[in-house]
């Protein structure tokens, strides 16, 4: 995910709209509609350009009103508490008299929205709004306080599952629009809770979709309609009242709203809550393909028409595209009818599937259009992750080593397609920190031994018996480095 879009506020581009911190609790209004009114006092009859004066009282009345009766009491205020520890300014006397203060601790609260999706007070948001959260709590519309429990939450797609105990009281829930089946020009209506002031309503219309240059998963609707921060995990509904979006992200150089938010299509919504309750945690299915976007000149070397589509640049071993026959340099232009724009626009569209559903991707081979069925399968823990925490007398005493399969980088946000052996975690002040060792370092050779997995890399450091010898290389970030080999001495 592009590390920039979740700056809560400053001149970044574009800005979470939900986790606004708060000193303090914030008072619960009840939700008023600042929305505009289906039909202006004066309007345009179709087929004219002539403003006239509305003839009847019904005209006058037009009003969201009932779509707001109807989904606000689904949507709540979502609260993530956490302790912050700081030490104390030091002195001159500290400094003197070798004394420091004791850390000191303070709450840190943060504020966004969330949408009950079940009766039974299931609750989506997004995942920065629970990030961090020592103790979670969920205010309703009628402002009663339930502690929440976090089933889940997925990062990459900003989703989070939370549940409360309703005591077996059945609670007002929005319907997810599970088929997506949403058009530019749609009006819409966001729900949440913007600054802490109280539950807002406002208007707009879906002014694009399919916005994939905001994060490296997601394909988001974008509306016009005003979110600000505090809005985060809130609702966008359509007029029949269903929930077609989780408002996520705002663009904006002040950080106020300047009428282009974008929210979590329900399709994709619909399938995290799924799987957070049947998985009991965040699964996507994936292709199994290292892919990228087409430009013009790449589109015209392969004989395509326009730049579209994700080319094949790397395939994973017994993954769904290597098991359904799709090759390197294959051009995907569509998954399950919906056609694919470039490599964010693919990852969504298989994120949005079932696990084992069975689908068919329409592809660019041999200067002409295919079909091929795959069959969409979630990543594998393959090999086993084996984590092992090193300590002796040698230069990577204090790691811990894990093996890499495409399930752990999912869930450390490192390529899918690495594998080898990764330090997961180092200590302070040991013999891996000194040496510079770092999370997300991958292990090459040991004393000349390429490293295949996290047993042979700790066989490997017992059996050196004169560390003086030993010698490491390391994989950061693409570039191959050779590590000098520093040691603690060893304690009598």
């Amino acid at each position: 995910m592009k590390k920039f879009i979740y700056t809560l506020l400053g001149s970044a581009a574009i800005l979470a709209c939900g986790t606004f911190t708060i000193a303090s609790s914030q008072s619960q209004t009840q939700p008023q509609s600042s929305a505009s009114p289906l039909v202006e006092p004066s309007f345009v009859m179709p087929g004219t350009t002539k403003r006239i004066i509305p003839d009847n009282q019904a005209q006058v009345q037009l009003s969201y009103s009932p779509v707001v009766k109807q989904t606000a009491p689904a949507v709540v205020n979502v609260y993530s508490s956490r302790t912050v520890r700081s030490r104390g300014r030091s002195d001159f006397f500290d400094f003197m008299f070798g004394t420091r203060q004791a850390p000191r601790e303070r709450m840190q609260n943060s504020l966004g929205s969330g949408v009950i999706v079940r009766e039974n007070g299931v609750i989506v948001t997004n995942a920065h709004v629970v990030k961090g959260g020592d103790e979670l709590k969920v205010v309703l519309n009628d402002r009663r306080e339930f502690i929440a429990e976090l089933i889940a939450q997925d990062e990459e797609t900003d989703i989070a599952v939370l549940r409360i105990d309703t005591k077996g009281e059945r609670l007002p829930a929005l319907r997810v629009s599970a088929s997506g089946d949403v058009e530019i020009g749609d009006i819409v209506l966001a729900i949440g809770n913007p600054f802490g002031v109280g539950q807002t309503v406002t208007s707009g219309i879906i002014s694009a979709l399919g916005r994939t240059n905001v994060t490296d998963v997601s394909s988001f609707i974008q509306t016009d309609a005003a979110v600000n921060p505090g809005n985060s995990g809130g609702a966008l509904v359509n007029l029949s009242g269903e929930l077609i979006g989780v408002n996520t992200a705002i663009f904006s150089r002040s950080g106020g709203s300047n009428g282009i938010g974008f929210a979590i299509p329900s399709v994709l919504v619909a399938r995290a809550v799924d799987s957070a309750l049947s998985e009991g945690r965040i699964v996507r299915p994936w292709l199994g393909a290292r892919t990228q976007g087409l430009d013009s000149n790449m589109a015209a070397a392969l004989g395509l028409d326009r730049a579209r589509g994700a080319i094949i640049s790397d395939i994973y071993p017994n993954g769904p595209a290597d098991s359904g026959g799709l090759k390197e340099r294959d051009v995907i232009l569509s998954v399950d009818g919906k056609a694919v724009n470039d490599d964010s626009g693919l990852k969504f569209q298989f994120a949005t599937l079932k696990k084992n559903q069975r689908t068919n991707i329409r592809i660019w081979r041999d200067g002409r259009e295919r079909t091929i069925s795959i069959l969409a399968d979630i990543p594998k823990e393959s090999p086993k992750r084996d984590e092992r925490i090193i300590d002796g007398y040698n230069p990577l005493d204090g790691a811990t080593l894990v093996n890499l399969s495409p399930v752990l980088a999912e869930e450390l946000g490192v390529d899918p397609y690495l594998s080898g052996v990764m330090i997961s975690k180092t200590i302070r002040r040991s013999a891996a920190s000194a040496n510079g060792l770092r999370p997300g370092d991958i292990l090459v050779e040991l004393n000349g031994k390429v490293v295949t997995s996290t047993r042979q890399a700790e066989t490997e450091l017992n059996r050196v018996k004169a560390p003086e010898d030993f010698d490491m290389s390391i994989d950061r970030g693409g570039r191959i480095f050779d590590v000098p080999a520093r040691y603690w001495p060893q304690e009598n």
